[in-house]
């Protein structure tokens, strides 16, 4: 079975074992054709604390841990 993983920047590590990731792509514009960047902020969990504010971290997709986290970090990849 393959897992769905992104990879994304750590943007909030104040809560204890979560984190807050945000994974930016790329859309064009269906009239314009312009490329525009967007982004999506999901919550992962980090069982070990390990990452800070700035990292760049592999995320995969999981079962619901709570409310609103169903990713947890999985490495990473640079400090």
């Amino acid at each position: 079975m393959a897992f769905i993983t992104e990879i994304g920047t750590v943007i909030s590590d104040k809560a204890n074992k979560t984190r807050v990731v945000k994974v930016e792509y790329f859309v064009k514009h269906p009239k314009y054709e312009k490329i525009i960047r967007k982004f999506k902020k999901y919550y992962a969990h980090d069982e070990n604390n390990i990452s800070k504010v700035g990292d760049i971290v592999k995320i995969k997709f999981t079962r619901p841990i709570s409310k609103l986290k169903r990713w947890e970090i999985i490495e990473v990849l640079k400090k």
